[in-house]
């Protein structure tokens, strides 16, 4: 292999080539064809660091595989493939440059064997990914744009700083399991925190991923916060604070979806949901929990993109994904609604889907380490999933109201990358062993005993039936266009109020002490003036006799001083 090489470097060499592809078809293909060159790369090497050098004493690892590494290569590089499938239809060339780059970056760093290629990598899927919000080029998404660009640089930039206290601690910059504690190790957690929409770090997400253009919000719920999940596991297992705040992740975000009008919206909530999972996976830290945790972010992958891409469908067809607007749309999308409801039932873990086989392997480890609030809390937001994505968003999308909108099907590329993900969906259900093969953690677990699946449709079953209550007795929430305050409140309007009042304040305070000191320089000014001015007593011509006079009295009184 030669030096300096990785599979990011491909998806580089391909965005620099992608404008000069002509569009349609061959651009098309071509677009497919750069994951798999990727996945060519690294799949079948030994374990091991490869194209390894040394810059100023550091040691630098472009590539380390491993299972870990490759679980995720591998599905960072299926799932490039199908948002290239779905956006067939797409003319941009702008979009799709900066998916190649931006797959490519989140590629890189999976495979980065130490933090300095880690950050190279980080920042470039800031830097790429900002333009597939702005590519909607509206005023809205601009200022979504921005704000992500600025948290996502802000996060780099608190990673660097962490490296750098981190090397100066260690004096290495390998990319392992660090032990929280240090200044450099909190740096590098708050970073990552942030990329992984931990609590209070999150609004970015439902900021900018609604705000993106139809194919961008696919791509962006694939990469960014699943790297973030890897960083954890590669560098923080067994931290037992994330444990608390997975499950603050996993549970907060339930309230902000039932109540969310915007669908795309709602999937962003249940993305943070879901992430808390693998947080929770990631803090346990046992093999089980690693395996659940790594699982899970490759079953979310694949559902959570099959959901944003039927909803994005409906938003390509409709020109909103407002629940206010939708209704019915099963009547003309009725693959698209099918599509939907298979990764409405992956996200509600019913058996023989994706969600089943991985979610069960974290509530399992929970059990088995006896933390019985852990598993409750799990559950509880297990059961807020199939509320809100599993029910809810299906049916105000495709049944509930008649919105009286006729769209057509959705295009032919996205019908087939929904199938195909659909198909995903179903096989790692069905077939789940292939994907507890690739696991970084040699544990033997069977998903299908019996307590697991009568749990799993007991808790579906219920909250079905209760869905279907509450909806004829009408006591779900009411839907309509509502502003749903959330954390970002505080910096983007309490924070800039205070400001305001600060600058009011200051500007006052400054005038009131302008105004006293320019009124007392006034009447120094003018005592001066009367004392030295024209017509001062000092600016008199006195007579010689009284100058005479003056001069020998301080004669007079030089002497006295001299000879007492």
């Amino acid at each position: 292999m030669p030096e300096y090489y990785t599979p990011a470097l491909a998806y580089i060499a391909a965005a620099i080539l992608a404008p000069f592809v002509p569009k349609g078809f061959l651009r098309g293909l071509y677009l497919m064809l750069v994951p798999i060159a990727g996945i060519l790369i690294f799949w079948g090497l030994t374990p091991g660091t490869y194209n390894a050098f040394n810059v100023m004493g550091m040691q630098i690892g472009l590539m380390r595989v491993d299972a870990l590494s490759q679980i995720f290569g591998l599905a960072f590089s299926a799932a490039a493939i199908l948002a290239a499938l779905y956006a067939w239809h797409l003319r941009d060339t702008v979009q799709q440059v900066a998916t190649l780059l931006y797959a490519g970056s989140a590629i890189g760093a999976v495979f980065a064997a130490d933090l300095i290629t880690l950050f190279v990598f980080w920042e470039g899927t800031a830097i790429a990914s900002v333009f597939l919000i702005w590519a909607r080029r509206t005023e809205g998404s601009f200022a979504a744009g921005m704000r992500y660009l600025i948290i996502q640089i802000g996060s780099g930039v608190i990673l660097i700083a962490g490296i750098v206290l981190y090397y100066r601690e260690t004096g290495t910059i390998s990319f392992t399991a660090m032990e929280l504690g240090s200044p450099a190790t909190w740096a590098i957690l708050t970073a990552i925190g942030i990329k992984c929409a931990f609590p209070f770090l999150h609004n970015w997400m439902h900021d900018a991923y609604p705000s993106a253009t139809v194919t961008g919000t696919v791509v962006l719920s694939i990469f960014t916060t699943k790297l973030a999940v890897y960083a954890l596991l590669r560098g923080f297992p067994g931290t037992e604070l994330l444990i608390y705040v997975g499950v603050a992740m996993a549970l907060f975000p339930i309230a902000f979806a039932l109540l969310e009008n915007d669908l795309r919206r709602v999937l962003t909530y249940s993305l943070n949901s879901q992430l808390g999972f693998m947080v929770v996976g990631a803090g346990i830290g046992t093999p089980l929990a690693i395996n659940g945790a790594a699982a899970h972010a490759v079953a979310s992958i694949f559902y959570q993109g099959l959901l944003f891409m039927s909803i994005g469908a409906v938003f390509f067809r409709t020109g909103t994904a407002r629940a206010t607007a939708l209704g019915g749309l099963y009547r003309t999308m009725p693959l698209t609604m099918s599509f939907c409801l298979i990764g409405a039932a992956s996200i509600s873990a019913l058996p023989f889907t994706s969600g089943f086989v991985s979610k069960s392997l974290i509530l399992s480890a929970s059990g088995y380490e006896e933390m019985f609030y852990v598993w409750l809390a799990l559950l509880v937001a297990s059961t807020g999933a199939i509320l809100h994505t599993g029910l809810r968003l299906p049916y105000l999308a495709f049944f509930g109201s008649d919105s009286s909108l006729r769209p057509k099907e959705a295009p032919a590329g996205m019908l087939l990358a929904m199938a195909f993900t659909s198909a995903l969906c179903v096989a790692i259900g069905v077939f789940p062993g292939v994907l507890y093969g690739l696991l970084p953690n040699d544990v033997k677990y069977e998903p299908y005993t019996f307590s697991h699946i009568i749990v799993q449709l007991q808790l579906v079953a219920f909250v079905a039936l209760a869905f279907t209550r509450a909806v004829k007795i009408g006591f779900l929430p009411k839907v309509e266009r509502v502003t749903i305050v959330d954390f970002d409140w505080t910096y983007r309007r309490l924070l800039p109020a205070i400001l305001r009042n600060l600058r009011s304040g200051i500007g006052t305070l400054w005038g009131n002490a302008s105004y006293n000191i320019n009124t007392r320089l006034n009447h120094l000014v003018a005592a001066v003036f009367h004392l030295h001015g024209p017509h001062g007593p000092f600016a008199r011509t006195w007579p010689t006799g009284s100058m005479v006079m003056v001069v020998a009295l301080l004669l007079g009184m030089t002497l006295v001083l001299t000879y007492l």
